[in-house]
């Protein structure tokens, strides 16, 4: 008996997401086979703003990839009690659960789990929060301002809005967060903790600090002057990522759970691996060893050989080194399948939506496999020689894929992997 026969199958019976390109899952997903980009210049600050000294802008990268059109009101009674996070968060956690056949404050939710990967809450409030405090002093500061900072306070959110008195958890592994949380999730179940969970992820950072912090890093894009061409994985003309927002979330089920209530059920989650590179606090370890561990270990967990590995969605961020890497992961891993297996990145379209961007592009994992279809990697022009695998660069392409992989490997060498199975019935 292998050891994913061990344990309870899970399943994935609802998806929800709000995202640069989409603002509900069934305009993300066309979105995505068409290969349309949601980079523009920033409208949320003024990234143009000039130095004193220089005359030139002070914002060396001026583009980022932001959720546009999205109305709170008309998803929340009291939108302005949130903090745009939460609010992202909570749209996509009510689409989710509407995608699955239930309602909040049901029985169906009372026992349900709530898992929800953040970078650090809302980080506008926190650096306006900051401002009063320097500005006006301390008792000016809003009550507000620490729950909102609080990467626990997306999930408590969500759980309050939804009625979900399960296990509750918020977790926070830089880009890796929201792979984790639907890791993380598909263990509560396996070990029987409740039938029900919802996981995702949800990030809402394009903000001056957090825009000056990167560039300072020196891993943003400032392709400022062609904003949808600036976010290129695995091309040879890559200058790193771009920032983007959003939320995506799944309702995670119970096989049993699902098929008692005849629930539509679009994948079942088979393996999950961690790993950290314990090496550096802003790069991937060069030789991928450690990104490969958690590819082998979700194998393992799903006990599953490399050759059943029908595509990748890769981590992807169009930073220089950390493409390479993956790129040399994956080829550890699967061998000589490595270079007969599509592989391709979400993010060339939507940006780096921090510890929203895995969740997201769990979702488009799970559209490939029920379409057996995979969308473009936009802006391969001109592969990096240390790139040398298949990324379908151009245009969405068919493909028989029963298994995936989902790798995401977070700032400071958290990484996770998920596979995934195409719904067989």
């Amino acid at each position: 008996m292998s050891e994913s026969e061990r344990w309870p199958r899970v399943v994935v019976t609802g998806i929800g997401a709000v995202t640069p390109i989409g603002l509900d899952a069934a305009s993300f997903r066309a979105a995505l086979y068409e290969g349309r980009s949601g980079v523009t210049p920033i409208t949320q600050f003024d990234a143009e703003v000039p130095d004193p000294a220089t005359g030139e802008p002070q914002f060396t990268t001026r583009i980022a990839a932001e959720v546009r059109g999205f109305e709170p009101r008309t998803l929340l009674k009291k939108p302005h009690r949130y903090d745009r996070a939460s609010q992202l968060a909570l749209a996509a956690a009510g689409m989710a659960l509407a995608d699955a056949g239930l309602r909040p404050e049901s029985p169906d939710t009372a026992e349900m789990g709530v898992v929800l990967g953040t970078g650090g809450g809302d980080s506008a409030s926190f650096t306006e929060s900051a401002d009063v405090l320097r500005r006006r002093g301390a008792r000016r500061v809003s009550p507000l301002a620490l729950p909102r900072y609080l990467a626990s306070s997306l999930p408590a959110n969500v759980a309050i809005h939804l009625g979900a008195h399960g296990p509750n958890l918020g977790i926070s592994t830089a880009c890796a967060s929201g792979a984790h949380a639907v890791g993380e999730a598909f263990w509560i179940i396996r070990r029987g903790d409740t039938d029900r969970v919802l996981a995702g992820g949800a990030e809402a950072a394009i903000t001056p600090l957090a825009m000056a912090g990167f560039a300072a890093m020196r891993v943003l894009s400032r392709r400022n002057h062609d904003p949808e061409g600036a976010s290129r994985p695995f091309d040879a003309g890559r200058d790193g990522f771009v920032m983007g927002e959003g939320a995506a979330m799944l309702l995670l089920e119970s096989l049993d759970s699902a098929r008692a209530r005849r629930a539509p059920i679009r994948a079942e989650v088979l393996g999950y691996g961690l790993s950290a590179d314990a090496y550096n606090a802003t790069h991937l370890r060069p030789d991928g060893a450690e990104c490969a561990r958690a590819m082998r270990r979700a194998l393992q967990v799903a006990g599953l050989a490399p050759e059943a590995v029908d595509f990748v969605n890769a981590h992807g961020t169009a930073t220089p080194q950390n493409d390479a890497t993956e790129t040399q992961a994956v080829k550890a891993v699967l061998r000589d399948r490595a270079r007969e297996v599509p592989i391709n990145a979400t993010k060339s379209m939507i940006g780096h939506l921090m510890s929203a961007g895995a969740a997201a592009e769990i979702l488009a994992t799970v559209f490939a496999l029920e379409d057996q279809r995979v969308h473009p990697t936009r802006n391969l022009e001109r592969p990096d020689p240390r790139c040398d695998l298949d990324y379908v660069a151009g245009a969405a392409r068919p493909a028989p894929i029963r298994v995936a992989m989902k790798n995401s490997f977070g700032l400071g060498g958290h990484n996770a992997v998920l596979l995934l199975r195409r719904w067989e019935g």
